[in-house]
């Protein structure tokens, strides 16, 4: 079985201590690509710099994360944007709004968002959406951009019954199932029973939501096999279809990936 980690931050210096040896491990489980969403101007060499040593495993997507858009965002939206023209990459992001640790600057993440979607629709990339107590401001957005031509995934996807009803409305888009779905309180298993592994795509956010029983640790990313196994659980499927149909999903979201494996 081959599987791809759709959402992972193997470039953060958590795992400066043993980044070589887990991506070996990862590897030998059958994980064949690691998609790297940026975060801040502050991680985008670390993230170049995996890709550039594992050119065939590992590849980049350019954003700005929302819980880093302050009131001097325009000079790093500047600098994030500066990039789309001297590298590849296979997505915008991680990109969205995030209502949860502050609305302070929530008009500003509204914008450096649009503006975000806006460079997808120019480059003919997907967007990795992050999005925390903002399903409405998200979905304001999209449509207000161009909801029947932009595609991407719902990265971390926990939100409510009606947000996945909103999500199936969007015909480009998928959601992205990972560690949160194992978790004892969580309502996604229930959730997800209304779509079908037609709309899912599987990734880690490693270091961060690692499954049971790793919560509370430091997700690694051999871990997504736990959440593969559990959609197999919710669906009562094989192991292998749910590996199978998100990975065919994933290559037919990220394209770019898609031509080199």
């Amino acid at each position: 079985m081959k599987l791809i980690d759709t959402h992972n931050h193997i470039y953060l210096e958590e795992f400066d201590a043993d980044q070589a040896e887990l991506i070996r491990e990862a590897q030998a489980s059958g994980i064949e690509a690691f998609l790297l969403p940026n975060v801040d101007v502050e991680t985008i060499d670390r993230m170049h710099d995996v890709c550039r040593r594992y050119p065939d495993f590992a590849y980049p997507m350019m954003g700005l994360h929302p819980t880093s858009v302050h009131a001097d965002y325009a000079a790093d939206l500047q600098t994030i944007e500066s990039w789309l023209g001297k590298e590849t990459y296979c997505a915008i992001g991680e990109i969205g709004i995030d209502l949860f640790w502050d609305k302070t600057y929530k008009k500003q993440q509204v914008e450096v968002f649009e503006e975000q979607l806006r460079w997808s629709l120019d480059l003919h990339l997907p967007v990795a959406i992050h999005t925390r107590d903002a399903f409405p401001e998200v979905l304001d957005s999209i449509y207000k951009v161009g909801a029947d031509k932009l595609e991407g995934v719902f990265h971390s996807f926990t939100g409510t019954a009606e947000d996945l009803e909103a999500v199936k409305r969007l015909p480009g888009f998928k959601i992205g199932i990972n560690g949160v779905v194992t978790f004892k309180n969580s309502k996604l298993g229930e959730i997800l029973q209304a779509t079908s592994m037609q709309q899912i795509v599987l990734e880690t956010d490693a270091p961060y939501l690692a499954p049971v029983p790793y919560r509370g640790k430091r997700n690694e990313p051999v871990y997504i096999w736990k959440t593969a196994e559990k959609l197999a659980q919710i669906y009562q499927i094989p192991l292998e279809y749910v590996v199978s149909e998100a990975r065919k999903n994933a290559l037919l979201l990220f394209k770019s990936v898609n031509k080199r494996l």
